[in-house]
């Protein structure tokens, strides 16, 4: 069966972005943060642009990546963040779920508290302080 990983562009706050992350998830970075600088040929590229992340992984459960870049504007690259994605986690516990909905919408817009839905989940979502969307949905299977 494939995974699916999310991928993520920023226009040059990727490091920020994915710190914070790191900070919320507990997990680190696989291979590090490379940046542009990191390539060959890059002889052409700005200081600021070199210093930029190319790449940076981090685990964020089982066989679960959030990935990330900056898109480079010297490169005719832009972004426009719209509401037609989200991340979805389905935490393995309640307080689980509490941990990553407070952690990760800190400094962020929440749509929806955390609260028991009709089908079953404790489930919410929210905007976090980089315009990413987020949906924490706990599905406690025992009940």
């Amino acid at each position: 069966m494939a995974t699916i990983n999310t991928y993520l562009s920023f226009m040059g706050n990727t490091e920020k972005a994915f710190n914070f992350y790191k900070s919320v998830f507990g997990t680190e970075f696989v291979g590090g943060i490379r940046r542009f600088g990191d390539m060959p040929a890059n002889d052409k590229m700005s200081e600021d642009d070199k210093q930029k992340v190319m790449h940076v992984g981090l685990p964020i459960g089982p066989g679960n990546f959030l990935m990330g870049t900056d898109a480079l504007e010297s490169k005719g690259q832009s972004l426009t963040f719209g509401n037609n994605y989200y991340i979805s986690i389905s935490p393995e516990s309640k307080e689980e779920a509490v941990h990553l909905f407070n952690g990760l919408s800190s400094g962020g817009t929440i749509t929806s508290p955390l609260a028991d839905t009709f089908w079953g989940a404790y489930f919410g979502t929210f905007t976090d302080k980089f315009g990413v969307h987020w949906m924490v949905n706990y599905l406690n299977n025992n009940s």
